[in-house]
């Protein structure tokens, strides 16, 4: 593995070992300790961590820059939960809050279908009245109304507690929601794992751990899912690096991860906004950080409407080779906290443009990574 190294030819006299150590590591190949990612967090310059990003992005994925056609539907964001870092709650009879019923999910999702679509995205709010029957009765509803998208639910957060209250093992209930029509599940809710942020920023919601078996038993069924990182609040680099240690673990054991997703703590209109953003060199070093840690998913996404269009290209430089899709101004989650595209849509030769102007190859997929 030595020969392999000077290969690559790096000469980084400078660059404190550990730092030195990773990023020879990552650009042969070689798998990052917590100790190297921890570094490359600390000390590692942006000019070289988008180099060894960039290599290690070509090596999996080539020129290739994937999106997808895809709509979001958020049943409501009245939601049992009151997390400190959260702009898309509102209490019932607030006037931005909602509740949509079955008729108006299913008319979103035929129309969705309708307009070319491939995949539904179904997250909120967790429902304080919700039953796992009620999301069993959506699932169908929404694979009888559009029965071509592929359908993308609920996130690991949403599940926990209405798998809890119906007094099912687990297994059962992903079983019971996979023949209602669910195709794989998205990433959100996993926050950070450390137990003592979590503590503090959203102590209601299901464990790390709880969130790891959600994934670990839909991977066992077949399904696929993502994974995220919410990051800029509270948490250090050690918490970060923890993370991404423990969906590799996860990932080692079922390869069920279709791509992780780094998403940046928005301020605007929640509890913890006091504290302000970190800066979009901050989030480009945890592009690349994330990108050379996580080895075995082989999918980093700068999910746009976090970064705004303008920083795709940047986003580019640093690791990312997919952009998640169209979206078509469906999604508030974002928009709610504050972001520079406040109306979240485009088309599909706008993100080809943007892909193409930055040197890259747009291929647009299917929500498991297979070319359309």
């Amino acid at each position: 593995m030595e020969r392999k190294r000077r290969l690559i030819g790096l000469h980084l006299p400078s660059a404190p070992l550990e730092v030195r150590e990773g990023i020879e590591a990552a650009m042969a190949g070689e798998r990052l300790t917590p100790a190297q990612g921890l570094a490359l967090y600390r000390y590692a310059s942006p000019p070289l961590l988008s180099l060894a990003a960039s290599y290690t992005r070509l090596r999996l994925n080539g020129l290739s820059t994937y999106y997808n056609r895809n709509g979001h539907i958020e049943p409501t964001n009245l939601c049992r939960y009151q997390c400190s870092f959260c702009s898309f709650r509102k209490e019932r009879g607030h006037p931005e809050a909602w509740e949509l019923t079955l008729e108006q999910i299913a008319s979103k999702a035929r129309k969705l279908q309708e307009e070319g679509n491939t995949e539904v995205h179904i997250t909120g709010g967790v429902h304080p009245e919700w039953t796992f029957h009620h999301v069993v009765e959506l699932l169908q509803t929404v694979r009888q109304a559009a029965p071509r998208l592929h359908i993308k639910a609920f996130s690991a957060v949403e599940l926990v507690p209405l798998v809890r209250d119906a007094n099912l093992s687990l297994d059962v209930a992903l079983a019971q929601l996979q023949a209602a029509g669910l195709d794989s599940i998205p990433g959100g809710g996993a926050e950070i794992f450390a137990e003592e942020v979590r503590q503090q920023i959203c102590p209601e919601k299901c464990t790390a751990q709880q969130w790891l078996e959600v994934h670990w038993q839909a991977h066992r069924l077949g399904m696929r899912s993502n994974a995220t990182m919410l990051f800029g609040h509270i948490e250090g680099y050690a918490d970060r690096v923890d993370h991404l240690e423990q969906l590799r673990r996860l990932q080692d054991e079922t390869g069920g991860f279709n791509c992780f997703i780094p998403l940046k703590f928005r301020a605007a209109g929640n509890r913890l906004g006091v504290r302000g953003e970190v800066s979009t060199l901050e989030v480009l070093r945890n592009y690349a950080v994330c990108r050379l840690y996580l080895d075995n998913i082989q999918h980093l996404k700068g999910y746009w409407p976090m970064l705004g269009k303008r920083n795709i290209p940047l986003a580019l430089a640093y690791g990312v080779d997919d952009l998640d899709g169209t979206i078509g101004d469906s999604t508030r989650i974002y928009s709610m906290a504050g972001v520079e595209d406040q109306q979240p849509t485009a088309t599909v030769s706008e993100l080809r443009q943007i892909v193409l102007d930055a040197g890259y190859t747009p291929l647009e997929r299917d929500s498991l990574y297979q070319a359309v």
